[in-house]
């Protein structure tokens, strides 16, 4: 524990410090982020906000790792198993460093064309399928440290389902899909201050905590396995907690400059990393499916646009006001600190419903 609390303290410190030297950074590169008119309340006034602040907590996540790491040394012979990097971090940190860079690639192009075009949807899809595939690739073919890997080929709800069983090729595909899904939803949830980053917090907070249970319940911790019947087959899960409490952390720090009025925003590089990163915790911990409701405000969001488009390319008419959906109810006379507190509600009811289910199925399992 004392390694999830120590790596979240520092990206948490990092982060809250590091944010305002990149806004005075990127204010002087002019790295703003031009703003489409739509008219909408909550966009008047933000054109040439320094944009990239997902910069900042990636690189306090990564500093914080390896600052957990440092605190393992510490810590007893039988909990010492991780102390080296495992391939699950590798996996869990290059979908969050790469997927970013395609988000860096996208604000990049919007700042130096000063338009909101930025990278092509298309462009997008397909640098995530690239990354989400070699690390799928990685995480199904490449044994970890004890000989398994850190993706399954079930298809997983709490744990894997027996007979869901998609081989390796077919999960290589759904890792895809769950890295990309998970990556476009909290793109689109990021549209007005601190909305993405507080449930992005609220989701990695929750992955910390499954993740740090799963290692207190493991199947590879002898001890604990020997004397009971129902341990977690997962590779690495204080690995998996540990960067999932720093990135939570990070988030926090960003937090304070990023809520209403925004000083800075995460862009394209913090919401496409976060969601990569996001969907790889749901592979790693076997919680594929429970990752909809834990983070069900991306789902929630993700849907209501996909019915929008389809809704209005089939019959010409809008289902909503406008999408993503928090625009909606801006046009409905919400204002935009009400939107952001309301979703947070939303957000925080799925993570705690989500991480309900997790430890009910636990408590059957060893009643």
């Amino acid at each position: 524990m004392r390694a999830v609390i120590v790596a979240a303290a520092v990206a948490f410190v990092i982060s809250l410090f590091g944010t305002p030297v990149a806004i005075r950074v990127f204010t002087a590169l002019k790295a703003g982020q031009p703003i489409r008119s739509l008219g909408l309340a909550s966009n008047e006034g933000k054109n040439g906000t320094p944009a990239m602040g997902g910069v900042v907590f990636i690189v306090a996540t990564l500093c914080a790792y390896v600052t957990g790491h440092v605190a393992l040394t510490t810590l007893p012979e039988r909990q010492i198993a991780q102390e080296k990097p495992t391939m699950t971090a590798l996996v869990l940190l290059g979908l969050f460093v790469f997927c970013g860079v395609i988000g860096f690639v996208d604000d990049f192009l919007k700042v130096r064309q000063r338009n909101s075009d930025g990278l092509s949807a298309k462009g997008k899809l397909l640098g995530q399928a690239i990354v989400g595939g070699g690390f799928g690739i990685a995480a199904l073919y490449v044994a970890s440290t004890n000989g398994q890997a850190v993706a399954s080929e079930h298809i997983s709800f709490i744990r894997d389902i027996g007979w869901l069983n998609v081989g390796k090729v077919g999960s290589v595909i759904v890792f895809v899909f769950v890295i990309t899904a998970m990556s476009n939803g909290v793109n689109l949830t990021d549209g007005l201050d601190g909305l993405a980053t507080g449930a992005s917090t609220l989701v990695l907070g929750a992955y910390a905590l499954i993740g740090y249970w799963q290692y207190r319940h493991w199947c590879a911790d002898e001890t604990y396995a020997r004397a009971n019947d129902y341990c977690y087959q997962v590779r690495d899960p204080l690995e998996i907690a540990m960067i999932a409490a720093a990135a939570a952390g990070a988030c926090l720090g960003f937090l304070w400059w990023n809520t209403s009025p925004a000083r800075i925003f995460m862009g394209d590089v913090g919401s496409l990393g976060l969601g990569a990163l996001i969907g790889g915790l749901a592979v790693a911990t076997r919680t594929t499916l429970l990752s909809i409701l834990i983070g069900g405000l991306f789902f929630i969001i993700t849907t209501t646009w996909v019915i929008q488009i389809v809704s209005f390319r089939t019959t010409g008419r809008r289902v909503f006001r406008m999408v993503p959906l928090h625009h909606h109810f801006e046009l409905a006379g919400w204002s935009e600190v009400n939107i952001v507190v309301r979703f947070w509600t939303v957000a925080g009811v799925c993570v705690a419903v989500g991480l309900g289910l997790f430890y009910s199925d636990f408590l059957a399992a060893v009643g």
